[in-house]
């Protein structure tokens, strides 16, 4: 609520308004002194200081009304999308499957800090912090705290909702930086060059691990990167490796593939990373295109807030529809994988999932979005579905959809994509048995019904990334003999004893005509 103030200040020598002599012809209207009701029912409506001067006779009333210097500025704070990265994520989009934003294990920034189901994990980040500390055992606390403080201001206006913290939080908030991203640098480096000699791992148990890895990488539980970056750069060994580096090989197996070409790559822009999500959502990207999502982010820091996806105002208003190239909707056109195979169209898988990066694979540039139509043959890039795979995906979604500056927006649209191949589970048994799904979750339903929920709330980009690919699929459908074939194997081909029955009325329908034109032929004779 905005701070209001009045004042009533009277002039001097001045009298009550009905002392005022007879024969004074007031010059302006009389006003009244507002009651107290009154002023609370105007001030609502006030939006800047405003004068009312009363003259009559010998009295001269002002009456101020003042609002929050800072109204506008807030105003502006509200609408500065180009500073917030780190954002909480909106309700069209977390509603269908709330968990899947959520940490289960450790809260990472100030969103999830207060949680008391996560505070069981404060004591292994007070240990990982200790030995951030020894690898500069002459350097106290205090050094990477004055660090902190100067890096504050940059760090608060990432988040899109604390702007107005009392000196009580912005306290707590510099403590929190260090502990969580002492945590965060310590842990990658951890699976990245090993515990250091004479020490154990601090978190042994395979469950912690991998909760540990899944909610680093929630949209809501992240700190800006170069926090991290910093933090790592004030206490790296010369032969240490790029804390990118680090980031790309510790959650490359968290993903239902990746693009190793891009992992291998040493020429990354770490100044216009926003933080670890970021890193992830780039690992999977196109080749050519990989590095081009951060560079982008520094040409489109000022670009208009039409290129944001995201508006509270679309919420729900998830099925955009996208025009083919002669003015149709290719929305309501695009078939599902089981009525493309009727249709005569192949599947084929492309690429490689790497469960371990090395020299034989680094040259691989075949990325999660590589999808390809051709002469009737559509290319899909194999990819593995296991338990995190909804809440990995899930987040990369909720990134490109809060994010005004990442384009093109590769998971948003093959989501989009996949949601109209997948309908049920024998579209997954399909893509399955063609090498493209690898189902690591067990029924083929539970992978369909994944794929249907992904979609819910997500508003697809003004320039679809399959628009192309989904064209020529679309047209190779409508060809009539194609609609024929596939009317024919649905109505007669669709089931092995439909198959049995259409082929002995096939021979039954050649027998007769045989038959029939021995008989003419007979009696020609």
């Amino acid at each position: 609520m905005m701070a209001q103030h009045i004042e009533i200040s009277p002039l001097l020598d001045q009298t009550p308004p009905n002392e005022a002599t007879k024969d004074e012809s007031p010059a302006r209207p009389r006003l009244l002194k507002p009651s107290p009701t009154a002023a609370a029912s105007f001030f609502a409506f006030a939006v800047a200081s405003h004068q009312v001067i009363q003259e009559g006779g010998k009295a001269d009333y002002i009456i101020e009304i003042r609002t929050a210097d800072q109204t506008n500025e807030s105003a502006n704070q509200v609408f500065d999308e180009g500073s917030s990265t780190i954002f909480k994520v909106n309700v069209g989009l977390s509603e269908s499957n709330p968990d899947a934003y959520t940490p289960k294990l450790i809260s990472i920034g100030p969103y999830h800090n207060q949680n008391p189901r996560l505070r069981s994990m404060e004591k292994y980040k007070l240990r990982y912090r200790q030995r951030f500390l020894q690898r500069k055992a002459w350097r106290d606390v205090e050094y990477y705290f004055s660090e902190m403080e100067k890096l504050k201001d940059e760090a608060l206006k990432c988040y899109d909702d604390i702007r107005d913290l009392d000196s009580n939080i912005v306290s707590k908030f510099l403590d929190l930086l260090l502990l969580d991203g002492c945590f965060v640098v310590e842990y990658i480096r951890e699976f990245y060059e090993g515990v250091p000699e004479g020490e154990d791992k601090i978190i042994n148990a395979a469950w912690m691990e991998s909760l540990v890895d899944r909610d680093l990488l929630l949209l809501e539980n992240q700190l800006p990167f170069f926090i991290l970056a910093k933090l790592h750069e004030m206490t790296k060994d010369p032969t240490d490796a790029p804390f990118i580096q680090m980031v790309k090989y510790n959650f490359g197996s968290s993903l239902p593939k990746v693009t190793p070409k891009f992992i291998n790559a040493t020429d990354d822009d770490a100044e216009e990373i926003k933080h670890l999500l970021q890193v992830v959502h780039m690992c999977c990207c196109p080749s050519e295109m990989n590095t081009g999502l951060t560079r982008n982010s520094r040409k489109k820091k000022g670009s208009s807030k039409k290129s944001c996806n995201w508006n509270p105002l679309r919420i729900g208003k998830s099925k955009k529809k996208f025009k083919t190239k002669d003015g149709d909707l290719w929305h309501d056109r695009m078939r599902s994988a089981t009525e493309l195979d009727e249709a005569g169209i192949r599947f084929s898988n492309v690429g490689k999932i790497y469960r371990k990066l090395n020299k034989n694979n680094k040259e691989d540039a075949i990325s999660l979005f590589d999808i390809k139509f051709n002469k009737g043959l559509l290319e899909i890039p194999c990819f593995e579905v296991i338990n995190s795979t909804e809440t990995i995906l899930r987040n990369l979604i909720a990134y490109e959809q809060h994010s005004s500056d990442v384009h093109p927006k590769y998971f948003t649209d093959y989501i989009i994509f996949m949601d109209h191949l997948i309908n049920s589970g024998k579209d997954v048994n399909l893509l399955r048995l063609n090498g493209i799904i690898r189902n690591r979750i067990g029924d083929d339903e539970e992978v369909a019904i994944m794929f249907n929920k992904l979609g819910e709330g997500v508003i697809p980009s003004t320039d679809f990334f399959y628009k192309v690919e989904c064209r020529k699929v679309i047209e190779h459908c409508e060809k009539p003999w194609n609609e024929n074939m596939a009317s024919l194997r649905h109505n007669y081909l669709n089931s092995p004893w439909a198959k049995i029955s259409t082929a002995a009325a096939i021979i039954l329908l050649l027998l007769t005509v045989a038959q029939t034109v021995l008989a003419f032929i007979s009696t020609l004779k």
